[in-house]
């Protein structure tokens, strides 16, 4: 088993942990900092939705509050047969700490996609553009 394998693994465990009580659709992420740690996270609902967090911005803050800062790859896996990719939310968050990051989508069995993340946000709202 590689280390994309197993972080998919890793988070198909986290989707077990996820709050899905109004979608029902539970999604698992994990993600991997440069010095080899993985941080897990899963989607959590709310009933007013708009306060729902995503499984990859769960996994992401707590690694941000845990003091990492660096990121190589993250997985994240739903009960689909076509990969599900984050969402654009998730994407520029993921964005300002891990361009480079390699995304591994994966369902319940199998890896279904991997990308580069600059390949699913090629023009992302950045830092530079705050620089005057």
């Amino acid at each position: 088993m590689d280390a994309s394998e197993r972080l998919v693994a890793v988070a198909r465990e986290a989707r077990e942990r996820a709050v899905a009580p109004y979608s029902g659709f539970s999604v698992g992420a994990a993600i991997e900092t440069a010095n080899g740690r993985i941080v897990t996270g899963c989607n959590i609902e709310n009933a007013s939705y708009g306060l729902t967090l995503c499984a990859e911005r769960v996994a992401i803050f707590k690694a941000l509050s845990d003091g990492h800062r660096a990121f190589v790859r993250i997985a994240v896996v739903a009960d689909t047969d076509a990969p599900t990719t984050p969402c654009g939310a998730c994407r520029q968050v993921l964005w300002e700490f891990g361009p480079d990051m390699e995304v591994v989508i994966g369902n319940l069995t199998v890896i279904t996609a991997r990308h580069r993340l600059a390949d699913l946000l090629p023009h992302p709202f950045s830092g530079r553009l705050l620089n005057r």
